[in-house]
């Protein structure tokens, strides 16, 4: 699944191991770039990240800039494989610009951006295709999730399903529900109904607008 995310090497500006901090900060500042991947001299193994904040820092405090950019390098084990998950993906990830990413031969292939993340999860959504999203509460009942895809079933398709539970409480979880752009009014009206009679509250009906 991540070989989809990913930028490749090829198509990357990065720099090796043996470039000053001076030029890693006119390629940053010419391309208003936030960090850059290092790589070793071969171009092959991945050493670390350079960030514009720490060339700034170091350029302030009066540091020398010919200095290679290892010497104020971060983040060299913040990397993942490219046969990792895709919650992985996301613990790996997190407050980064970027997460490197490692072939099969440990080499480096390229980055997964943290815009490229959020695009996912927003395409997750189907906002395309979709209609509505229903925010359903739950009692934290074990089944609840197979029983609010089997009665929005009955009625359509399920384009996507998701389980929000931020208070890390079973009896205030949520599960919503991306319901096809076909399904009219008269059907949500049913579907509602439906799951609210078999013990589940519709806290949310929300029509999504295509642009």
């Amino acid at each position: 699944m991540l070989e989809n995310l990913v930028k490749s090497k090829d198509s990357l500006t990065v720099v090796t191991e043996d470039t000053t901090l001076s030029e890693a900060l006119m390629i940053i500042e010419d391309f208003n770039y936030r960090a850059l991947p290092i790589l070793d001299q071969s171009g092959q193994l991945f050493r670390g990240v350079i960030y514009k904040m720490h060339l700034y820092k170091h350029k302030a405090n009066n540091g020398d800039m010919q200095q290679p950019v290892t010497s104020v390098m971060r983040n060299t084990t913040k990397f993942i494989n490219i046969n990792d998950s895709f919650y992985d993906l996301t613990f790996a990830l997190r407050d980064l610009p970027f997460i490197s990413v490692l072939d099969h031969e440990n080499h480096f292939a390229g980055i997964i951006t943290h815009n490229r993340y959020m695009h996912l999860l927003e395409d997750s959504w189907c906002p395309t295709t979709a209609s509505t999203v229903l925010t359903i509460a739950t009692s934290g009942e074990r089944g609840s999730l197979e029983r609010v895809s089997k009665i929005i079933a009955r009625y359509t398709t399920v384009l996507s399903l998701l389980t929000l539970n931020p208070d890390n409480d079973l009896s205030t979880a949520r599960i919503v529900a991306t319901i096809p752009a076909e399904v009219n009014e008269a059907t949500i009206g049913k579907i509602s109904r439906t799951l609210v009679r078999k013990g589940f509250a519709i806290e949310n009906i929300e029509k999504v607008h295509h642009e």
